[in-house]
Formats: C-alpha cells, structure tokens, sequence
C-alpha cells in the first residue's frame, strides 16, 4: 500500500466506512432528512425565481442585519434552506447532499440539525456584532454589509465538515476546511467568509464541549469500575 493510500486510510477510513455500511444497508432511506432538505431547497429556489413568489420566501427566509432581532431568529431556520440568488443552486443542492447526509448517517438527523443551525445562527449574530463594532475595529464589519440578504447552506456545511474531522479524527480535512476559509477572508474580504468563520468557532466550541463530556463520562465509568464513587462536578 503506497504512502498516500495509506494515509486516505487513515484519515478517511473510518468516515468511509460509516457512510459505505449505512448507504449498502439502506441506500437512500438512510438519509431522509437530508432528502426532504434537498427537495426543501430546490422547492424555495424555485419559488423566489417566481413573480409571485420572490417577496414570499424574502418574507419568511431572507436575513438582512438590519432586521430586528427577533425576526431575524424566526427566520434564520428557514434562512439555512433558500439558497443564495447570486450563486448556481445546484452547488447549494449538492453541499446539502453531499455533507448533510454523511452528517446524518455519522451523527443523526437531529445533531446534524442542531449542528447547522449552531453554525449558521452564529454567522447571522456575528453579522450583527461586527457591523456595530465598525469598520475601524478589529472584527467590525462596514455598515453597508446590514442590507446584504444573508441566505444558503454554506456556513451549515463549513461547520458540519469541521465537527464530522474532528469526531472522525480527520484532523487534516478539518484543518484544510478551517484553512480555507481563513484563505477566503485573506483574499476575499466579504461578509460571507466572516460568517463562515464564526460558525467554525461555534463549532469548535461545540467540539470542546463534546470532548469535555465524554472525558467526565470516561472518569464516570472508570470510577464505578473501580468500586469507587463517580466523580460529579
């Protein structure tokens, strides 16, 4: 086995065969929330190109920082699903596909939900944040960036990409991904690569509470191994 194969083998084997036992045990009935998010998608994409429905989905889907609070909070689960008009809707579809459903296989459908939500509301409040902070300050963004419709899956599927590295140990895709991002703010400075990675932070947050956890339950079961009582804190 060569040097490279070797090493996809070890930084992706365990992913694979997660995702290749669940999809030959089941096919697509493995990922039926990632469909109906597919068919969600594809459903609102083709709403807002009509004239009678664009005012519609901005109405329940469109986040804008300029919107109070708690209108942007209502619509911002919706928000994750209408893919951005700017941008071909078939990359929207095939991210949702793609990382949706190994989410979902690897995590199940309601962590993969609560992931992307995480990932995508912070982006939105970071949005909020900066534009108060200013432009001057570091973090701050220009006011200008208040009217930018704030729409799609991206941020939902940076942030499930980096907690499915670090839960499976592909710690090089992970840190490729977060590279990446980082790279597009260097090159592209817009509100969307900030977003994205605000959502990475959550989602290392999201990860360091999860290693926390599983730490204190590993001393848990050490202890009641052990005759000991279980250490609460």
């Amino acid at each position: 086995m060569s040097t490279v194969a070797r090493w996809a083998r070890a930084e992706w084997g365990l992913l694979y065969a997660t995702v290749r036992r669940a999809l030959t045990a089941n096919g697509l009935r493995a990922v039926p929330m990632t469909l109906g998010a597919v068919c969600l998608t594809a459903g609102l994409q083709f709403v807002q190109n009509q004239s009678w429905g664009y005012q519609l989905v901005q109405n329940t889907g469109a986040v804008r920082a300029e919107d109070p609070l708690w209108l942007a909070l209502l619509r911002t689960p919706l928000s994750l699903f209408v893919p951005a008009l700017d941008l071909p809707v078939w990359g929207a579809l095939a991210q949702i596909l793609v990382v949706f459903g190994i989410a979902e296989i690897c995590l199940g459908w309601w962590r993969t939900l609560v992931i992307a939500y995480v990932a995508t509301l912070a982006g939105t409040l970071y949005a909020r944040v900066g534009i108060a902070l200013g432009p001057h300050r570091p973090l701050g963004l220009p006011g200008a960036d208040a009217l930018i419709v704030d729409t799609g899956p991206s941020a939902a599927v940076v942030g499930l990409a980096v907690f499915l590295g670090w839960r499976y140990r592909a710690y090089v895709t992970a840190g490729v991904v977060i590279g990446a991002m980082v790279a597009e703010v260097l090159v592209k400075e817009n509100l969307a690569g900030r977003e994205h990675l605000a959502a990475i932070a959550a989602v290392l947050v999201m990860c360091s509470l999860s290693a926390a956890r599983h730490r204190r339950s590993g001393r848990e079961r050490a202890g009641a191994g052990s005759g000991l009582p279980p250490i609460h804190s």
